[in-house]
């Protein structure tokens, strides 16, 4: 089964936008409160952890911001993974269609058919796309090649030169595996500050929807009509 039907399988499972009976099903959003982000790194940590991203190759990076005048300064933490755009660059700059948006509103990338031609990292005005130059851990981690993490669900093996991912441009997927299982991303479950919120945007209820609705909720770059679906609250 190639990555874009596996792919597409997923989105017909609890990710997808109709359920049977017609009803809606998620459109998927993240909310993070920079009030409460220290800066610790951990959802970097453990977002390698759970994708077994190779050096070079990071999903979420924390970026810092220093603000004011001396010795009026304040330092601001950034956290930044992929925006999941609801009118994403990266698709419409693709030329075989290897980067695409699930129904649920996630950006996946089919490693089989990417070429490695890197325009999409070009596009993307937030810089969360990585190449795999097909670097690793082999010094410092016993096995670290012997097996890779099921991305969208599926099953890569070990990781050789010539063999996907490596040479494809790589993204976070808002850790799509751990949502058809009924999980919340790595970087929302470990962040230490409980500062990441995870849900829907189509139930009113939930967190998320409560959140992007405050007044302190903006998001990066908005004036490039981008839409992304990561809200940051002030």
């Amino acid at each position: 089964m190639s990555l874009a039907t596996k792919s597409q399988t997923l989105a017909e499972g609890p990710g997808a936008v109709k359920k049977a009976g017609g009803g809606m099903g998620p459109r998927w959003a993240m909310v993070i409160d920079l009030a409460k982000c220290v800066g610790c790194d951990t959802c970097t940590v453990s977002c390698k952890a759970e994708n077994r991203t190779p050096p070079g190759v990071s999903y979420n990076v924390v970026l810092e911001l220093e603000e004011g005048e001396f010795p009026n300064v304040r330092r601001v933490n950034i956290p930044r993974p992929c925006m999941h755009c609801d009118n994403p660059p990266c698709v419409q700059v693709c030329p075989v269609g290897a980067t695409y948006k699930l129904e649920n509103g996630i950006v996946a990338v089919d490693y089989e058919r990417c070429l490695g031609c890197r325009y999409c990292i070009t596009a993307c005005p937030y810089g969360a796309r990585s190449f795999d130059f097909g670097w690793n851990y082999d010094e410092e981690m016993l096995g670290y090649s012997a097996q890779q993490a099921s991305e969208y669900g599926v099953p890569h093996g070990r990781r050789e030169k010539g063999k996907s991912p490596v040479g494809n441009v790589r993204k976070c997927h808002f850790c799509l595996h751990r949502l058809e299982r009924g999980e919340e991303p790595a970087c929302v479950e470990t962040c230490l500050g409980d500062a990441r919120y995870f849900g829907d945007l189509n139930d009113s209820e939930s967190m998320v929807s409560k959140l992007v609705a405050s007044p302190r909720a903006y998001r990066l770059k908005e004036e490039l009509g981008t839409n992304p679906r990561v809200y940051y609250l002030k």
